[in-house]
């Protein structure tokens, strides 16, 4: 029984033994500066035996250590990743009487690495052409690409190829691909027969053979895929129709690295600019001899295809024209059609379509037929074909592009072009207009060799007017005077004549929406001499420019060439100098236009109205009127007129009370009021002053304030005086002498209106 047993123990260790990989072999390390790579097993180093560690050093001069490998007895069992990371390089071999934080004690060094294979698949005849995840056809060689850093002599890797069908195998295309040595740099092996290949797509990978240390470890190759395929010369357009000004382009599929011809078949009765033409300098395509813009030859990729693009523009005939590939001195050829459509063109205007002479207009539009659009303009008193928006506004000339307003396209087949009415050399009256965008420059007798579109806008001529705040001013207060200047003028002029008074440098700048505002302050109204004033607003109207303006002081200038010389102003009296201003501005040859209006300046006064008795503890009003400006505010002191001494024991008879209000617009007179609160007043006179800080106004008045009445007696209606003081003088408007041009405004002015007139050309 013990003979059975001892029996099968020794059978179960031959069995043991016999399924037991064997070991590989060791390899040695025997000089200082060798490579090792992660997955090596059995490392030896022979240059140093007594080695007990390898290590690296992030940083070697201040001996600063990163990785540790052990190598007990000489030897690294395996140096995995694990150990490694992502630390290569040169790792420091130390024995047992090194010390490894002194690098100078080092026996030597190695150099650890990952081991890189790296395949592809290229043309045998155009080995930097690659041809992975293409397609190739049968009458191709092939070479397979490997690049490793392997300089172990021993090392060998196999390529498997998986076949369409699933199958694998290392014999292709009459190579054996079962072991091929690697040399720690690039070869190829090839060439690679395809003739006998099945159709279909094909994968191959480096692998590491079962005997090798990097067996199963993740060091094989990348994967490679390549298609063998009949291929059959094809053409296909990216666009079956494309309008005219864009491009489309063709795809040829062949042969690897074969030359076709391609080219636009003739058509008859058409220009070489009617064609569609080929890009120039694309890579793979050279002109030909006759017609190079439409007659090339290709070479395809290595995949066996090229794209090649064609360009259209407003010269190509809009018709359907078919583009050819051949192979020189074959019947093998294919074709395409494309179809080339007529482009379109559209504006619009911002706005309602109703503009004042001198405004800037938008216009915006597309134009899917050229890379410009051109512009011109048709309406009253013009040329019957048409003028450009610009200069001069002279007379389109067709086929001239340099006549018409030119305007880009924009990648987006988009344009847009600011008309600047105010900027032209042509006097343009109001009325209907019409504005043409043509994708060719085209005048109005010959649309209809080009595409265009038309909008019609109205144009007006600009206008001015404008009321001031007030037919009268009060010395001290401010004036503002306000209107409307359509046409888009920048600013509009303010003339003012009065009493030794010319102020002809003024102006009020015009907002977006047309309106301006002048302001005359109190700082100069207070030191204007009373009586009567004319303002004069003038408009410049689509020039832009003020065609009447000041010279030097006391004259008015024209523009040269208008025709007017200048005028002496000063010394006349307000309403001559405004007169000679409007019939300056009245000459045929200058568009300005105005507006004209009058004020009166007056002394600034306060009026009280009478107050009466006030029984003692009641509330009551103050009022009065004023010829101050409405919103001016008034100061109101109501203060006892007693003073008389008291013991410490009685109440004083001393009260006052201060308020301040706002002038109001009254019925032909502004008018103020406050309510006093006479709770605290004790019978007595009382002084009532009235001040405008403003203009330096004041006035006085005296009222009494009496024992109450009472309720059961019969009110008894006081006597009451009231004295009114002021330290401003009242001034009787004259009635005005009537001047040229300003009598009606005069007459309004007696009767305090505001004097308001638009003078207005058409």
């Amino acid at each position: 029984m013990k003979s059975m047993t001892k029996l099968m123990v020794v059978t179960m260790l031959l069995v043991a033994a016999l399924v037991v990989a064997p070991v590989a072999a060791a390899r040695t390390v025997a000089t200082s500066g060798d490579t090792v790579y992660v997955g090596e097993e059995n490392i030896a180093f022979t240059f140093e035996p007594a080695v007990t560690q390898i290590v690296h050093y992030s940083d070697p001069t201040a001996g600063a250590i990163d990785k540790t490998i052990l190598a007990s007895g000489g030897v690294i069992p395996e140096l995995t990743s694990t150990a490694v990371g992502t630390v290569t390089g040169p790792y420091y071999v130390f024995n047992a009487s090194g010390d490894p934080t002194n690098r100078a004690t080092a026996s030597g060094y190695v150099n650890v690495q990952y081991p890189s294979v790296v395949l592809d698949v290229v043309l045998n005849t155009s080995q930097k052409d690659s041809v992975a995840g293409k397609s190739v056809t049968r009458d191709n060689n092939l070479d397979f690409k490997l690049t490793d850093n392997i300089v172990i002599p021993t090392a060998t890797v196999k390529i498997e190829v998986t076949l369409p069908g699933g199958g694998t195998t290392t014999q292709f295309g009459g190579q054996n691909l079962a072991s091929i040595n690697l040399t720690g740099a690039t070869r190829y092996i090839g060439a690679v027969n395809l003739s006998s290949a099945d159709a279909g797509t094909y994968t191959a990978i480096a692998k590491w053979p079962s005997a090798s240390d990097f067996y199963g470890k993740g060091f094989d190759s990348n994967t490679v895929t390549f298609e063998v395929s009949t291929k059959k010369l094809a053409i296909t357009s990216n666009k079956d129709s494309v309008v005219r000004g864009n491009s489309f382009s063709v795809t040829i599929t062949g042969e690897s690295k074969k030359t076709y011809s391609l080219f636009v078949k003739d058509v008859s009765a058409l220009a070489e600019n009617e064609y569609p033409f080929i890009v120039e300098g694309q890579n793979g395509v050279t002109p030909g001899a006759a017609n190079p813009h439409r007659n090339v030859t290709v070479e395809t990729t290595a995949g066996g295809t090229r794209t090649v693009q064609f360009n259209t523009n407003s010269t190509t005939d809009d018709r359907q024209f078919t583009i050819r590939v051949e192979e020189a001195g074959t019947t093998n050829y294919d074709e395409v059609k494309v179809k080339v459509e007529e482009g379109a063109v559209t504006i619009t205007a911002a706005g309602t379509g109703t503009y004042y002479i001198g405004e800037e207009i938008t216009l915006e539009g597309t134009c899917t037929e050229s890379d410009y659009v051109y512009l011109f303009l048709t309406g009253p008193n013009l040329p019957g074909n048409g003028v450009a928006l610009t200069g001069t506004m002279a007379a389109v000339v067709n086929d001239n592009a340099n006549t018409f307003t030119e305007e880009v396209v924009e990648a987006d087949d988009t344009w847009s072009y600011k008309w600047n009415t105010a900027d032209i050399q042509r006097s343009l009256d109001a009325g209907g207009y019409t504005i043409y965008a043509v994708s060719a420059p085209k005048d109005k007798s010959h649309l209809s060799e080009a595409q265009y579109d038309t909008i019609s806008i109205q144009l007006r001529s600009g206008f001015i007017s404008a009321t001031s705040s007030g037919a009268v001013v009060a010395k001290g207060d401010d004036l503002k005077l306000t209107g409307i200047a359509q046409g888009d003028p920048d600013s509009v002029h303010v003339w003012i004549f009065g009493k030794n008074l010319q102020l002809t440098g003024e102006s009020a700048t015009v907002e977006d929406d047309g309106s301006f505002e002048y302001e005359l302050k109190g700082a100069v109204t207070k030191d204007l001499s009373a009586g009567q004033y004319f303002v004069v607003i003038q408009h410049p109207m689509m020039n832009g420019r003020f065609d009447i303006y000041p010279g030097i002081a006391g004259w008015i200038n024209g523009t040269p060439g208008s025709g007017f010389e200048a005028v002496r102003i000063a010394g006349l009296q307000a309403s001559d100098a405004a007169n000679a201003l409007i019939k300056a501005l009245d000459s045929p040859n200058i568009d300005d236009t105005y507006v004209k209006l009058t004020f009166v300046v007056e002394e600034a006064q306060i009026f009280i109205n009478p107050i009466g008795d006030v029984p003692a503890g009641s509330t009551f009003t103050i009022s009065g009127t004023t010829n101050l400006a409405v919103g001016d505010t008034l100061n109101v002191e109501v203060t006892s007129a007693a003073f008389t001494p008291t013991s410490k024991g009685e109440a004083s008879g001393f009260a006052s009370v201060a308020r301040t209000t706002e002038v109001k617009a009254g019925d032909g007179v502004n008018t103020w009021s406050v309510e006093i609160d006479g709770s605290a007043f004790k019978p007595d006179q009382y002084i009532v002053k009235v001040e405008c800080i403003e203009t330096d106004t004041t006035a006085t008045a005296n009222f009494n304030v009496v024992e109450a009445v009472p309720t059961t007696q019969p009110p008894v209606s006081p006597t009451a005086t009231v004295t009114t003081t002021t330290t401003a003088t009242t001034t009787t408007t004259a009635t005005p002498t009537e001047s040229p041009g300003f009598g009606a405004l005069l007459a309004l002015a007696g009767l305090g209106a505001v004097a308001y007139l638009v003078l207005r050309r058409d």
